[in-house]
């Protein structure tokens, strides 16, 4: 009789075979329910055996000697970053060396998307010290919370001025600049007020991808350690069958690709401009990505120490060693 496994994840397109039961294994049997905002803590949560998972906040559970949940090298959330800063179509910043002396606004200061956005602009010079940052939320729709977690600098790193939505403040002045991951709503209409920073963001991302060699990964799968321990085959499983369903949805969308009218010319260009492997999973194939990450979150401030990828996946490490 196969294993259930419990599945918190976000509406990610390409886990629709696993979700069907067209990707299936006789070993387990994934049910998976689909959320909004990633839970909190999978450990404390009775509802689900493992769930998306932020790699920032994976990361702290490491360095704080919390072995309640195992991660799993398997980024099912990776993407560039280049194209996630917007500000006004009026603006004057057209490159990232711009952003220097500005105020910037951030949807999250610990957050895994905006620790790479503040790495790819270091990478043009501009640093932490070399702006003003305002964390809040993103719209009005969104909900006022501590989005500072503890990283606020009062005259560098500081809450947005009255809880005021980010784009609010952009179109009125009060911010010159926001990273965000998802695009607020009407940004792509034609008479949207605002763009991204860079014009051509895609080219500035295949550039990035030849320097430094991967896609930046920002959310993972985390189990519940007792599961892990109880089944360790489990996370290689659930693994491949991620694998296996990305595959499957790409075919599919290589042949039915009229969900817009030009997915065909961009699935032919991102076999041009990427290698086939872009997505891999596994902690050796991601080890440089792993480490650069860790890396950042050390020289950002947000983990007093470095990690190694070892201490961030031990159970894979151990693996691979063995």
């Amino acid at each position: 009789m196969p294993l259930t496994l419990r599945l918190a994840l976000r509406d990610w397109d390409y886990m629709t075979p696993l979700i069907l039961g067209d990707v299936r294994s006789p070993r387990v049997e994934i049910q998976v329910d689909r959320v909004g905002t990633l839970i909190s803590n999978v450990a404390n949560d009775p509802s689900y055996d493992a769930a998306e998972i932020s790699f920032s906040r994976y990361a702290q559970l490491r360095l704080d000697g919390d072995d309640s949940v195992v991660g799993m090298p398997n980024f099912i959330m990776r993407g560039f970053r280049h194209r996630c800063i917007i500000t006004t179509k009026s603006s004057r910043i057209r490159k990232f060396s711009d952003l220097a002396g500005t105020k910037i606004g951030v949807t999250g200061w610990r957050d895994s998307g905006n620790t790479w956005t503040r790495a790819a602009i270091r990478r043009e010079g501009v640093g932490i010290e070399d702006a003003m940052w305002y964390a809040g939320r993103l719209t009005e729709a969104h909900p006022i919370a501590d989005r500072l977690d503890g990283f606020g600098r009062p005259g560098r790193i500081e809450a947005a001025p009255g809880e005021r939505p980010m784009v609010e403040l952009l179109k009125d002045g009060g911010l010159d600049a926001v990273f965000t991951p998802f695009m607020p709503p009407g940004f792509f209409d034609r008479d949207s007020p605002f763009r991204q920073v860079l014009d051509d963001f895609r080219s500035a991302e295949v550039e990035y991808f030849h320097e430094v060699g991967y896609v930046p990964g920002m959310h993972l799968i985390g189990f519940k350690a007792e599961i892990v321990r109880e089944h360790p085959w489990i996370m290689d499983e659930l693994s491949d069958l991620i694998d296996a369903s990305q595959t499957m949805w790409l075919q599919k969308r290589e042949k039915y690709a009229d969900t817009t009218p030009w997915m065909i010319d961009e699935l032919r260009r991102c076999a041009a401009d990427l290698p086939p492997t872009w997505n891999v999973s596994g902690l050796e194939a991601n080890e440089k990505m792993i480490s650069d990450f860790a890396t950042e979150l050390h020289e950002q401030k947000i983990l007093p120490r470095l990690l190694t990828p070892e201490e961030l996946f031990p159970w894979h490490a151990r693996k691979s060693h063995s």
